[in-house]
C-alpha cells in the first residue's frame, strides 16, 4: 500500500459464515474501506481461487485488500498487506501494510516492537466467531488501545451502533457488515 494511501476506517473481515454474501458486502461498503481475506476453512487452490474473485470485487470499490497469511503469500496474490499476530508478520517484504491483532497487553506492546501499521484489539464485544469468550468490554479496550503506537481497529461483535455508542472511528467485523 503506498504510504499517501490513507489507512480505511472501516474493515470487513471474510469467514466461513458470511462467505455467501461477501461480493454483496464488498459493493456496499464506503469506496476505500478494507477487506481482510482469512477464509482458514478453504484449502489452498480454493483459497486462492476465492481470494482473486473477492480481490477484483474489492478493488473495483477502491477497498485495501489484506491476506491473512504470510507477507511471502501476501506478495505473491497480489494483496496489500498481511494480518495476523504480531510476531506471525515480520520479516516484511515489499511495501505491505502490517495489521497485527491484539488480544492484551503483552501482543500490544509485541505489535508496538515490531512497528504494525495498525493492530485490531479484540474482542471488544461477545462474538459469534468465540461463543462464550470473555470480551474485553469498553473500559479494557480502551486500556489497551491507550498504550498502542498505531492506529487502532476495533474488532469483536462491532456493528455501527456500537462503535458510536463506543466512540471509536476505526472498526472491524465479520457479521456486523455481512
Amino acid at each position: 500500500m503506498p504510504s499517501s494511501t490513507p489507512l480505511p476506517y472501516l474493515w470487513l473481515i471474510s469467514d466461513a459464515r458470511n462467505d455467501a454474501v461477501l461480493e454483496q458486502s464488498l459493493r456496499r461498503l464506503p469506496r476505500g474501506s478494507g477487506f481482510i481475506y482469512r477464509h482458514y476453512h478453504l484449502g489452498d487452490p480454493q483459497r486462492l481461487e476465492r481470494f482473486q474473485a473477492l480481490k477484483r470485487v474489492a478493488r473495483a470499490c477502491d477497498h485495501i485488500v489484506i491476506l491473512a497469511d504470510s507477507a511471502l503469500t501476501a506478495t505473491e496474490w497480489g494483496a496489500d498487506g498481511v494480518y495476523g499476530a504480531p510476531r506471525a508478520l515480520w520479516p516484511t517484504r515489499g511495501d505491505l501494510l502490517h495489521l497485527a491483532t491484539a488480544h492484551d497487553l503483552r501482543e500490544v506492546g509485541e505489535a508496538n516492537r515490531f512497528g504494525c501499521d495498525a493492530m485490531l484489539i479484540s474482542p471488544v464485544f461477545g462474538t459469534k466467531s468465540h461463543p462464550g469468550g470473555k470480551a474485553l468490554g469498553p473500559t479494557r479496550f480502551r486500556a489497551l488501545a491507550s498504550h498502542a503506537q498505531a492506529p487502532v481497529i476495533a474488532l469483536g461483535g462491532m456493528t455501527q451502533t456500537r462503535a458510536d455508542a463506543l466512540g471509536w472511528d476505526r472498526w472491524a467485523a465479520i457479521d456486523g457488515l455481512s
